[in-house]
């Protein structure tokens, strides 16, 4: 990997949630290039050790930690271990989060003869609706709420949440999903208001359309061929085409770094190739 410019955080202390999924990971690894110590957290620990390794294998400073991200003592477990492996935290991504297919609807528009055909919006699970919300919404307060008392004192420390193109305009099909993206925008402009007396910064970067595991099957048949959902995401994308995962890494490093960002915070920076900004016509 390389990344786009130097950023100097020799010393830093960064926790990544959700490190074991593509995005995150590779957001763990650019920040190791920067001389930063990596803890990455996981509800699937071999997952993220997995990428702990490889970032010790290529001379960083990282390791791997199983937690839950919706259970408080699990966190303040690992925030003890960390501050053992590696001192306080100066860096928090928020980056655990997902959908659930029990909060998803199969259709896309709402016809009286889809009821007990498929999935509808009257179909949607209480539970999985719930999980969905948790685990976006709660799963950024409770990390915040444990790794910022760590920040409190320091000269600079930032906050970095993960965001959506569903917090601009919901996507059809996912209604508790966008509803929990748009609830990440709106708690990270709270959360820099909240702490603008100290010196941490809160910012959230907001990913357009990038294939993850998470997504693949929504986007591409079992052959590899394009689904009908693709070909609608790449017609309201202007550049028209998915984003690779390494061109998150420039705003993720000018959001942490403290001189080229000290002033930005409260923000939700999209990184979409034109989608937020494309009317359609």
């Amino acid at each position: 990997m390389n990344i786009p410019f130097e950023v100097d955080l020799e010393g830093k202390v960064a926790v990544v949630t959700g490190a074991g999924g593509v995005l995150c990971s590779m957001f763990a690894e650019a920040l190791s290039l920067t001389g930063a110590k990596i803890a990455l957290l996981d509800l699937n620990e071999a997952a993220a050790a997995e990428y702990a390794d490889k970032i010790v294998k290529n001379g960083g400073i990282a390791k791997a930690y199983g937690c839950n991200v919706l259970d408080k003592e699990s966190l303040e477990s690992v925030h003890e271990k960390i501050l053992s492996d590696f001192g306080s935290c100066d860096i928090l991504i928020n980056g655990a989060g997902g959908n659930n297919p029990k909060a998803t609807t199969d259709n896309e528009y709402f016809k009286p003869e889809d009821l007990g055909n498929m999935k509808t919006f009257f179909d949607l699970d209480q539970s999985g609706v719930e999980f969905v919300f948790n685990l976006n919404f709660l799963g950024t307060l409770l990390p915040t709420q444990v790794f910022a008392k760590d920040m409190l004192d320091k000269d600079d420390a930032s906050i970095i949440n993960i965001s959506s193109m569903n917090a601009y305009t919901p996507l059809t099909k996912i209604p508790a999903y966008s509803g929990a993206k748009a609830a990440i925008s709106n708690f990270t402009q709270w959360l820099a208001v909240h702490f603008s007396k100290t010196n941490i910064r809160c910012n959230a970067i907001a990913p357009g359309f990038f294939v993850t595991k998470q997504n693949e099957k929504l986007l591409f048949n079992e052959d590899g061929t394009p689904t009908p959902r693709t070909g609608k995401i790449l017609a309201a994308t202007p550049m028209g085409r998915f984003g690779d995962a390494e061109e998150l890494i420039g705003t993720l490093l000018f959001l942490v770094c403290k001189k080229a960002s000290s002033f930005v915070n409260g923000t939700v920076i999209p990184v979409d190739g034109g989608f937020s900004a494309y009317s359609g016509v």
